[in-house]
């Protein structure tokens, strides 16, 4: 038990720095190096908390295919240094990726904290949501 602690660990710490890299890339107009190693550390991150069985099985469902074909194909255009386009089609494939738990994640964020925004989106399919 302490083995998966420690391996998930590794990996919200693998995905932290993912989300850095991919964050630093963009601030710096798009730098494909930073943007290419962000985009390898998210997904060895992802790998180490959920494991490699579940993590491509979530990539690789059939109603997911879109969505990851974008996102897989964007990770190539990016480590062939068209960083912009690459990242377009990554960001596509991401919100096609995550599209069910957008909501999921605005109802969490709206409950935790009074933001207006996402008390009118959380709201607007909930008449309970006031």
């Amino acid at each position: 038990a302490s083995a998966l602690l420690f391996s998930a660990g590794i990996g919200v710490g693998l995905v932290g720095f993912g989300l850095f890299f991919l964050l630093f890339g963009v601030l710096l107009y798009f730098d494909s190096v930073l943007l290419a190693f962000g985009n390898l550390l998210f997904l060895s991150g992802l790998v180490f908390i959920i494991g490699f069985r579940r993590t491509f099985t979530f990539f690789f469902q059939r109603p997911k295919l879109k969505g990851t074909s974008f996102f897989f194909g964007g990770l190539v255009v990016v480590l062939m240094r068209w960083p912009i386009l690459g990242m377009l089609l990554e960001v596509y494939g991401f919100i096609t990726l995550f599209r069910s738990f957008f909501p999921v994640a605005f109802g969490f964020l709206g409950s935790l904290a009074n933001i207006p925004l996402l008390s009118q989106v959380r709201g607007a399919g909930d008449p309970s949501g006031l």
